[in-house]
């Protein structure tokens, strides 16, 4: 069941990655555009996941941790650079 299941998941998944570039490089302010990195980087957790999942890894679990702390750290960072101007001071 999971073989079939989580091929179509990852496919749904690499659409909403897609969708979630497109608002990154066409959304119209600041705030749309971190917000479409923070579904772009948890969409890509999910995805990792699912293919360790698929696979029977723990090697891409460890990668979706990595990802995590990235997308925290850079999603701190451009709201510091929102609220303030500079990151760092």
């Amino acid at each position: 069941m999971l073989g079939f299941v989580i091929p179509i998941s990852l496919v749904m998944l690499a659409l909403a990655l897609l969708l979630a570039a497109a608002r990154l490089v066409r959304g119209p302010s600041l705030p749309d555009r971190v917000l479409a990195l923070d579904t772009l980087y948890i969409n890509a957790i999910a995805m990792v996941v699912l293919y360790g999942i698929w696979k029977n890894t723990e090697l891409f679990f460890e990668i979706a941790l990595l990802i995590a702390v990235l997308g925290f750290v850079s999603t701190v960072a451009v709201a510091k650079y929102m609220l303030r101007g500079d990151i760092i001071e």
